[in-house]
C-alpha cells in the first residue's frame, strides 16, 4: 500500500510540474475547485499541518504552485521569488498583485547622520506562510483601521480555494445554481450561456464567505479581467487589468471589498482621506489624460494610461464586454479614464505587496521618483540598489520619466 500511495505522489507531483513548464494561467483552478489531491494528501501530508493539506499551512500550499526555485525572471502564475533567487537580485515576479518577495527585503540608510530602517513587513501582507518563511506582521498585529487577526492572515483569506463564488449569465455572483464551466477572470474566458457560470475574478469571495478563521468578512466579489498572460515586464509593454466598479447583484466594488479588513479606511470618522467609489469628473480625468510626465501635459486619452496608477471602469461590473475589451498585455500605451470612471483603493496599492511602503505602486516617502534621469535619488538611496528601484517600477527605464519626477499623485492632481 505504501508503495502505491507514494506512486500517487509522483504521478500528481509530475502533474503539477507540468502545469508549471506550461506556465498556463488557467490550467489548475480553472474557475472552480481544482483535483483535490492538488492541495490535500490522505495520507502524506505535511506533520503538525492542518486540514491534510500538502503544506504546514494554507498559504504554505498555496506557494508549493505559486513559488517555484529556480526562476531566473516573471514566469507564469508565481506571485512570489524564492529565497535563493533573491539572493542577489530583486524580487523577479511582476504580477499586477506584486511579489510578496518584497517582505524579505529591509533596506538600511543614513540620511544627514540619522540611521533609517524600513522593514520589508511594511511592503505588502504579511501572509503567514512557514513552509516558504513569511511571517506574520510585527507591527501591526490587527489590519490597519479594522480588527483582522494579523496572525491569522492567510491566502485564503482572500481567496477562496475551493471557488464556489461564481458569475453565471445575467452578470450575478452566486455559489450555486449553475456548473462553473471555465475560468471568468480573463480576456479569453468563455461567456457562460443560461444555465452555466464561469469563476469569480481571482477566486476572490463574496457574501457568506467563512475562511480558517470562520470569518465571514465580505459583502461580494469584486469585477475585474486581466489579460491571460499577466505576469511580465512591464519595460515596453504595460499589462492593464479592466477593473470593474459599479456593483451588481452579488458583486461589491474594490473599495467595499478591501473594507472587509480595513472597515476604519473607509468612514467619515475613521481613518478615511482620499475618496473611494466616485467618479473621477472631468476636472481629474482630464488631467490623467494629459499628464505624462512632470512638467509635461500634453499627453492625450488615448494613450494616458499607466498601470502604476489604474482606475476602475464606471460602467457595471456585469459588463465584461467592456472590460474583456480593455485588458491587454501587448499595448505600450493605452487609453484613460472618462469622467465616469473611478479611484479605488488598487489605484496607488498593489493587493499583495510592492518595494515600497504600505505597498504602493511607487515611492512616496521621497520627494522624487526620477532624480538627474536616474531612479538612485542623490544622496538617498533610500537603502536600494538601482536594481532594486527598477524592479519596483517593473523594469520601466528611468529615461520613461522625467529628469526630476515627482510622485505619481500628480497623474489625477498634476501639482508638480
Amino acid at each position: 500500500m505504501k508503495k502505491t500511495y507514494k506512486l500517487n505522489l509522483v504521478v500528481a507531483g509530475a502533474g503539477l510540474l507540468t502545469l508549471g513548464l506550461a506556465g498556463s494561467a488557467m490550467a489548475f483552478h480553472s474557475g472552480g475547485v481544482a483535483e483535490c489531491a492538488g492541495c490535500h494528501s490522505m495520507h502524506t501530508s505535511k506533520p503538525g499541518g492542518k486540514f491534510l493539506l500538502v503544506g504546514t499551512d494554507q498559504s504554505s500550499t498555496c506557494l508549493s504552485c505559486h513559488e517555484h526555485a529556480g526562476d531566473t525572471g516573471p514566469s507564469g502564475y508565481h506571485i512570489s521569488t524564492a529565497d535563493a533567487d533573491m539572493a542577489s537580485n530583486a524580487p523577479l515576479q511582476r504580477t499586477p498583485g506584486g511579489d510578496f518577495g518584497w517582505l524579505k527585503k529591509t533596506y538600511n540608510w543614513t540620511v544627514r547622520g540619522t540611521a533609517n530602517t524600513e522593514p520589508g513587513e511594511r511592503h505588502g501582507h504579511n501572509i503567514v506562510a512557514v513552509d516558504k518563511g513569511y511571517v506574520a506582521d510585527a507591527t501591526n498585529t490587527l489590519s490597519p483601521g479594522g480588527s483582522f487577526v494579523a496572525a491569522n492572515l492567510q491566502c485564503n483569506s482572500c481567496h477562496d480555494p475551493h471557488g464556489k463564488f461564481r458569475r453565471d449569465s445575467t452578470g450575478a455572483i452566486v455559489t450555486t445554481g449553475a456548473p462553473i464551466i471555465g475560468n471568468g477572470s480573463y480576456a479569453t474566458s468563455v461567456v457562460p450561456a443560461a444555465g452555466q457560470a464561469v469563476g469569480a475574478f481571482r477566486l476572490l469571495p463574496g457574501a457568506g464567505y467563512t475562511n480558517s478563521t470562520g470569518s465571514n468578512l465580505f459583502a461580494g466579489s469584486p469585477a475585474a479581467v486581466a489579460p491571460s498572460t499577466y505576469n511580465q515586464t512591464e519595460a515596453t509593454n504595460q499589462v492593464r487589468v479592466a477593473y470593474g466598479a459599479k456593483s451588481t447583484n452579488g458583486s461589491a466594488t474594490w473599495a467595499q471589498w478591501c473594507t472587509s479588513c480595513h472597515a476604519d479606511m473607509h468612514t467619515a470618522s475613521g481613518k478615511l482621506v482620499h475618496p473611494v467609489d466616485q467618479n473621477l469628473g472631468s476636472t481629474i480625468s482630464g488631467l490623467y489624460n494629459s499628464y505624462v510626465k512632470s512638467g509635461d501635459l500634453t499627453g492625450t486619452s488615448a494613450s494616458a494610461y499607466l498601470s502604476l496608477v489604474p482606475f476602475a471602469q464606471g460602467s457595471s461590473a456585469s459588463d465584461f464586454a467592456s472590460l474583456k475589451a480593455n485588458a491587454s498585455n501587448t499595448l505600450p500605451t493605452s487609453a484613460g479614464p472618462a469622467s465616469s470612471d473611478q479611484v479605488m483603493c488598487l489605484s496607488c496599492h498593489r493587493a499583495h505587496a510592492s518595494g515600497f511602503p504600505d505597498m504602493l505602486r511607487w515611492n512616496n516617502e521621497y520627494e522624487f521618483i526620477v532624480t538627474n534621469g536616474a531612479y538612485l535619488a542623490s544622496g538617498n538611496t533610500m537603502g536600494r540598489t538601482e536594481a532594486d528601484w527598477i524592479a519596483a517600477y517593473y523594469d520601466r527605464p528611468a529615461t520613461n520619466f522625467a529628469t526630476y519626477q515627482r510622485g505619481l499623485c500628480n497623474k489625477c492632481h498634476a501639482k508638480d
